[in-house]
């Protein structure tokens, strides 16, 4: 399915379709000036409109979302895991700079910050005292962190002097405030959770995780095909040792999975 690269203006006279990006970025900065955040007051930073625009026009894309989705984690402790297995800077940018694009918007547009891909929200609530969101809190401080680190393997990879280098680290200083921004634009252009319900939100994230586990079962009963073929030719050890593990992954996807091993 192709993105929907145009949106009808119906505050305007004329009928026309123009590019959604002309949108996102026109909310973007009526955003900004009616919080008071405007754009170049600390810092030059009209640079990190045109990003945040573009990554907001991607998200309109199931293809985006479906390329990037390899990357995200909910858990700090499965990012570092991942980065702690590679030896690849590019690999590592991508990493942490895809899991800092998904908090703020998270953050931002969804006003969503949960970790917790599973749909159980019972931390989150178990943590939060009136007046405050230390849940909030955390997922900015992770929001920054991994923008710094996204800029620190960007020095790695681009050229001195790269546009998007100075961008993540403009990103990782001021995250805090670009979330206040896109919260500002949520609630008063896009207001999403005023058409979605709670009750709505959930089921449409339990679809979508479900999706994802679908896909992920699959590719494990290829793979545990592939392996079990392989292991039949060669009665290899570690060959059915690897199947064991495949078969346990499964079995977490699906407990009603059944697979024994014939010789």
């Amino acid at each position: 399915m192709s993105k929907p690269d145009r949106y009808l203006d119906l505050d305007s006279p004329r009928r026309e379709l123009k590019p959604t990006y002309h949108f996102v970025m026109k909310c973007l900065l009526y955003s900004r000036m009616e919080t008071g955040l405007v754009s170049n007051k600390d810092y030059y930073d009209e640079d990190v409109n045109v990003y945040i625009a573009h990554l907001l026009n991607a998200f309109f894309s199931p293809e985006y979302v479906q390329h990037v989705a390899k990357y995200l984690s909910p858990y700090d402790t499965e990012v570092f895991e991942k980065i702690a297995h590679s030896t690849d800077a590019r690999l590592k940018y991508s990493l942490y700079k895809t899991n800092a694009d998904f908090l703020l918007i998270s953050l931002g547009i969804f006003d969503n910050p949960r970790a917790n891909q599973n749909g159980n929200n019972k931390q989150e609530e178990d943590w939060e005292e009136p007046g405050q969101k230390p849940v909030e809190t955390a997922h900015v401080g992770r929001g920054k962190a991994y923008y710094h680190f996204a800029y620190t393997f960007s020095q790695q990879i681009h050229s001195p002097g790269a546009g998007i280098t100075e961008v993540l680290e403009k990103l990782s200083i001021g995250f805090d405030k670009y979330t206040r921004i896109l919260t500002h634009m949520r609630g008063e252009y896009l207001d999403l959770m005023q058409r979605l319900s709670k009750g709505e939100v959930y089921h449409l994230e339990r679809s979508v995780n479900e999706s994802q586990i679908k896909e992920q079962l699959r590719s494990k009963q290829d793979e545990l095909l592939d392996l079990y073929l392989e292991w039949k030719r060669t009665k290899d050890g570690g060959i059915k040792e690897k199947l064991d593990g495949v078969v346990s992954e499964i079995r977490k996807m699906d407990p009603t999975f059944n697979f024994e091993l014939q010789a």
